[in-house]
């Protein structure tokens, strides 16, 4: 069974397919109710709040022609103690997917063991799969004529700033190694990426084309792209006061954005908060995509949902 729990779960031929297609959802979007997922049921299980998450993949469903099914703690026996394994084989009886948005890495591969459909990978507190390749599809709009990442993304300089052991940092790194970005985390030492997706590439055979330093004035220069993240994610309220006190130098500004290529974009996967990790300037400016950003979630979910059913309908045949 075909799953998207991490960047690398599809092959180059898929990656390049998924990338394609994702353009061509956004070009043609007028035309639409299409009919990739005609008549298929896709579930939709969230730990965690979420707004773009939720909407895009929902609204992206429903224009594939197939049927969202909302699913949480507080409406399903999950919430009760039941356990993964029979929820995820009893769910695989009734649906032809399942989108799953949690705290924990290893419990989405723990649903992905027991599933006889395919599971996505909507956020977790390892990685965040969907948004990065959202990103990509942004950066290859913005500065490349081609579609394909292993082409358009060769080469390019991305920079984060705050929480460099959070999810996006690393699956920043997983996207420098995939297509041969130049990848520079910056923040606290205690912040820094952690064994964990050290061990994941070495795993997985993928380059280190990474870089950590406490230094913005090293990490931003001749840098093509300034990212950023929340300080406190959803879980780590407790640490808030520490986190904005240990972060507060490592605040995307005007400044800092002067110091990168001249035409540096800076981008966030939101919500953003304005005052702490990036300034309102930054924000406002006509280098930040953000919002790019948040609609391409839609287009590229819906060509990633569009390959694993097609993965799924072979492995039926």
């Amino acid at each position: 069974m075909n799953h998207f729990l991490e960047e690398n779960d599809f092959n180059k031929e898929e990656i390049i397919s998924v990338f394609e297609n994702a353009r061509e959802f956004k070009k043609n979007r007028a035309n639409r109710p299409t009919e990739d997922l005609f008549g298929e049921s896709w579930g939709m299980l969230f730990y965690k709040n979420s707004t773009r998450t939720r909407v895009s993949f929902e609204v992206g469903i429903r224009e594939m022609g197939g049927h969202p099914v909302l699913l949480d703690l507080s409406s399903t026996q999950i919430g009760r103690g039941e356990s993964v394994k029979d929820t995820a084989k009893v769910l695989s009886r009734f649906l032809d997917g399942l989108i799953i948005r949690t705290h924990g890495h290893e419990l989405i591969e723990e649903f992905a063991h027991h599933a006889s459909i395919p599971v996505v990978n909507a956020l977790t507190d390892f990685l965040h799969p969907c948004q990065i390749y959202a990103d990509c599809m942004t950066i290859l709009e913005k500065t490349s004529s081609t579609s394909n990442p292993y082409l358009g993304l060769k080469g390019k300089k991305v920079t984060f700033f705050g929480d460099t052991s959070c999810n996006m940092a690393n699956s920043w790194i997983l996207a420098g190694a995939l297509w041969d970005m130049d990848i520079w985390l910056c923040g606290p030492k205690e912040f820094k990426p952690t064994p964990k997706i050290q061990s994941f590439c070495q795993k997985a055979g993928l380059p280190a084309n990474w870089h950590f330093t406490s230094d913005c004035r090293e990490a931003v220069k001749d840098a093509d792209v300034l990212y950023t993240d929340v300080w406190v994610s959803m879980g780590l309220e407790e640490e808030e006061e520490n986190r904005k006190e240990k972060m507060a130098e490592y605040q995307v500004t005007e400044d800092l954005l002067a110091l990168a290529n001249d035409n540096s974009l800076f981008m966030h996967c939101m919500p953003a908060h304005p005052g702490e990790e990036v300034t309102e300037e930054v924000l406002s400016s006509p280098r930040s995509i953000l919002f790019n950003q948040a609609e391409n979630r839609l287009h590229m979910q819906k060509a990633i949902l569009k390959q694993l059913s097609k993965n799924n309908k072979l492995i039926s045949q």
